[in-house]
């Protein structure tokens, strides 16, 4: 692991497993680049111009889940410690303390309070996409 502040955040508060603070720098980049605020091939955007808010990162967390871990999205973040979007504030603010992201003075941890249920939207809101008879590209 290349972040030794990472490393010691994670001893100082042991709340949240290691691959839960990894799956929220991919759930950021994912988020971005769905809002068009990244551009893979330029750094040239200010902090402001790629910021996304707390809402629209919990989206992009259920997103990059259910793409990544399908219906095993919720089982996946209990062994992570996460229970409630809340548990992705304290995470993203976790961050913000050892300065590995960045907040404006609009974001709080009240902007991921209780924004959506965990239970439901990564497993009833998952849908399997199964291509039509003669569809497939080969």
């Amino acid at each position: 692991m290349a972040y030794p502040k990472l490393e010691d955040l994670i001893r100082h508060d042991n709340r949240y497993a290691l691959e839960a603070y990894e799956f929220v720098f991919a759930a950021l980049s994912h988020t971005q680049q769905m809002l068009a605020r990244a551009n893979p091939e330029s750094d040239e955007k200010t902090a402001s111009e790629k910021h996304v808010t707390g809402q629209q990162l919990l989206y992009g967390i259920r997103d990059l889940a259910l793409r990544e871990f399908g219906l095993m999205a919720r089982t996946v973040f209990r062994q992570w410690g996460i229970n409630s979007t809340d548990d992705f504030g304290e995470i993203v603010f976790n961050l913000i303390e050892v300065e590995l992201m960045s907040r404006t003075d609009r974001d709080t941890r009240a902007d991921f309070h209780n924004v959506y249920d965990l239970d439901e939207a990564l497993s009833k809101e998952y849908h399997i996409e199964i291509p039509k008879e003669g569809s497939e590209h080969g």
